[in-house]
């Protein structure tokens, strides 16, 4: 787990890259890797990179990168984890392959050189990765299927920069901070930024699931490799019974945690009182891991009441005979560790507070690697949208189709909405028609309409053009993954779970030098659980989950409400901020008004929602 960085000219009118900026923009990133640093550069110093290290896989000096292969061909820079590492290494050197170090990044410099961009077929993990090669004058860029590991890419028509970090590119200073105002309004209507964009209008994610190649002819468009809608639609449409259905789920969670097991140095998990996290635990001892440091959050706020998780996590930690470590936090740590949340996350989210606390944590309590039950909801239909969604498509479909019914539905909330009436009741028969739309409706922070009133004209309108909100989840489900579990666990995966809640996994854990590994959002997992989706309905496939270790999670946990990772957030920001913030007890829009103002204009969006000293300012 690394933060990557590179700066190629690949016009040749354009300046030479200066390594001042490489090196500024590399070391921004240092709590992503403070075991190493490198940097490398081309005989012509038209390229460079940079890198610095989380040491995980060969703890040794050999490993470090930028890592060159035997001929100086090429030369990578990566970060993530390859899980099937060993596996690709046997192949490999019974291809003739000789291997200097035991890290997974030689494997991939390996496996390029004989396959080239088809290789990212192969690779069963979490990465982002930067190969050049020298013979070609190519530079090329890949990305995870489910986009777990960040690559942002800024493309200025002569010279091409990509860093792990939004802010790591600013911090090189050679890139325009003009906002982008599709990824403001995005924010507004999702609580995080939606890729490809970001708050910046020069600043783009690669997709993921996609590679991208760079040479003297240019920044080439991207091409997808594989997608979560495509990996659903393509299974096959086999009958099952639960006791298989059961079995395939126990024993594909079984091989994922044992592959996410793969290090050189402790993995711990975190713990709630949820399914999730409890099964993985289970697993990691089935997998045969003996030492085992299970860590939970626990809140003054909520101490002895429902929402404590910490007597149940006791519990379970104390069935899978882990060691339990409970770190409790209060508003006063949230004040002060408040700046450094905010300048650390690297673009508006209204989540990752969670993360961050346990994250930390998990650093204090000295590992390097956790596991964290993120993506059992997506892919197991335990969210409420699982049972809503194809509800609301059933049964407003009709209606919504009627010329003017959603006019009259947002004229009815603007005349109720004074008595508390939903803004999402007055957008239902505008929406709820179809699945993009119920989609909006479910995860909106704030419906398009309702921007109106909260956003500068002319950013809502510009941003609303360039987003194209309901077209960009209706891709999210294509091809139809031909089922109601598929189309949700699509529209899951690659929307709330990569835009926000990986992400703010991937700057919440790296701001305390810890990777986070999730076994439950693992590429070969998907394909062989997603021909059992047809199969369950709403919570079926994550009780299943519950039984799948060899000791079940007992009915306190599985017959538990489900309550989400709980963090008093709305609480702390009342207090921060002042109780006007706070609307109908709607967290998540006092967590967004904190962040931005009301009717930012393009000019004093970024100040407010991305600066940190500006941002701090304003909630205090």
């Amino acid at each position: 787990m690394c933060g990557i960085n590179g700066i190629y000219a690949y016009h040749p009118s354009a300046s030479a890259p200066a390594e001042s900026e490489l090196i500024a923009t590399r070391d921004h990133m240092y709590r992503r890797g403070p075991d190493g640093i490198g940097a490398w550069w081309s005989e012509d110093r038209r390229i460079g990179f940079g890198h610095r290290r989380l040491s995980i896989q060969d703890l040794s000096e050999r490993a470090n990168q930028p890592m060159t292969d035997g001929s100086g061909r090429y030369v990578i820079v990566f970060n993530g984890e390859i899980y099937n590492y060993p596996e690709l290494r046997r192949d490999l050197e019974a291809q003739g392959c000789v291997f200097r170090t035991t890290s997974d990044t030689e494997a991939i410099l390996h496996l390029y050189a004989l396959e080239g961009e088809a290789m990212v077929r192969r690779l069963r993990g979490m990465f982002a990765i930067a190969i050049w090669d020298r013979d070609a004058r190519r530079l090329f860029f890949a990305r995870d299927p489910y986009g777990i590991k960040p690559l942002y890419i800024a493309n200025d028509g002569w010279t091409v920069r990509f860093a792990s970090q939004v802010k790591a590119l600013l911090a090189g200073g050679q890139i325009s901070r003009d906002p982008e105002p599709a990824g403001v309004v995005g924010f507004y209507l999702w609580g995080s930024v939606p890729e490809p964009f970001t708050c910046y209008r020069d600043i783009r994610q690669l997709p993921a699931g996609h590679t991208q190649v760079v040479d003297a002819a240019g920044v080439h468009p991207s091409k997808p490799y594989s997608t979560v809608a495509d990996v659903l639609a393509k299974a096959p449409n086999t009958l099952w019974t639960p006791t298989q259905v059961e079995a395939r789920i126990q024993e594909a969670a079984l091989d994922s945690v044992r592959a996410h097991l793969l290090a050189d140095v402790e993995v711990g998990v975190f713990l709630s009182a949820g399914i999730d996290s409890g099964a993985l635990l289970g697993l990691m001892r089935d997998a045969g891991q003996d030492k085992i440091r299970a860590i939970t959050l626990g809140f003054k706020e909520f101490e002895n009441t429902p929402e404590d998780e910490t007597p149940l996590a006791r519990e379970v930690a104390k069935l899978y005979q882990a060691e339990h470590v409970v770190r409790w936090v209060d508003e006063a740590e949230f004040k002060r560790d408040l700046p450094a949340i905010l300048e650390t996350m690297d673009q508006p989210s209204i989540d990752g507070v969670n993360t961050w606390f346990v994250s930390k944590a998990a650093h204090e309590a000295g590992l390097k690697v956790a596991l964290s039950g993120l993506g059992g909801d997506e892919l197991l239909a335990g969210y409420p949208s699982s049972r809503e969604l194809p509800k609301w498509v059933k049964y407003l479909a009709l209606p919504a189709a009627i010329p003017g019914m959603g006019a009259i539905g947002r004229a009815a909330y603007s005349l109720f909405k004074q008595a508390g009436v939903s803004p999402k009741l007055g957008g239902m028969l505008t929406y709820g028609g179809t699945y993009p739309g119920a989609y909006l409706l479910r995860r909106g922070l704030f419906l398009p309409f309702e921007l109106k009133t909260v956003l500068d004209p002319e950013l809502l309108s510009e941003g609303m053009r360039r987003l194209k909100p309901l077209e960009r989840v209706a891709a999210s489900m294509r091809p139809d993954p031909d089922s109601d579990m598929g189309r949700v666990c699509a529209l899951e995966s690659s929307n709330y779970m990569r835009n926000q809640l990986l992400r703010d996994s991937d700057w919440a854990g790296m701001a305390h030098s810890l990777e986070i590994r999730t076994p439950l959002v693992d590429c070969v997992l998907l394909e062989q659980v997603a021909p059992t989706l047809r199969a369950f309905g709403p919570r079926f496939g994550k009780q299943a989950l519950a039984k799948s270790a060899r000791k079940p999670l007992p009915t306190t946990i599985t017959d538990r409400a489900k309550t989400g990772f709980g963090v008093p957030t709305g609480r702390w920001i009342a207090n921060h901020n002042g109780p006007a913030l706070v609307t109908k007890g709607d967290a998540s829009r006092a967590w967004a008004l904190g962040l931005v103002p009301p009717r930012p204009t393009q000019a004093t969006v970024l100040e407010a929602a991305i600066t940190p000293q500006a941002t701090v300012h304003h909630a205090s």
